[in-house]
């Protein structure tokens, strides 16, 4: 059996605050964008910017601590894996694809002093898979 692999490393910043709902059985959900920009040389020599826009969500813990400790501009670090989902439109009834980053680790990399963020800190939870299954660490094993 062939192995496989799905994982994503992103640093970029934020683009909007972290939204968080909670789910029927009470398990937070935050989504939020992210900015990555590539830069490269043309053919003339001419620099070109791209930016890259990527559809992140978080679950349980992870999704308190985002929704509270990060802000649009927040420079962060996402670790996770893409996901695609679909959904019907509901004004036109056509099915609509999207495709995110489910986040399993996110560390703020902003500095203390722009306060943007509680600085270093990072968030693992204890199991690789994040969703919407029930589980997470405890407040009193939070690094922070």
């Amino acid at each position: 059996m062939a192995k496989s692999l799905n994982k994503v490393m992103l640093i970029g910043n934020l683009g909007r605050d972290p939204e968080v709902r909670y789910t029927a059985s009470s398990v937070a959900v935050a989504t939020f964008s992210i900015a990555t920009n590539e830069s490269w040389q043309d053919q003339d020599g001419n620099t070109q910017e791209r930016t890259e826009w990527h559809n992140i969500v978080t679950w349980r813990k992870l999704a308190e601590i985002c929704h509270k400790y990060l802000r649009k501009g927040s420079k962060v670090y996402i670790e996770g894996r893409i996901q695609t989902r679909s959904y019907d439109d509901k004004n036109t009834g056509v099915k609509k694809y999207m495709t995110e980053i489910v986040a399993s680790n996110m560390i703020m990399l902003d500095s203390k002093d722009s306060g943007a963020g509680a600085g270093n800190s990072s968030y693992m939870p204890p199991e690789a898979s994040a969703g919407p299954a029930e589980g997470g660490k405890q407040e009193s094993d939070l690094p922070f």
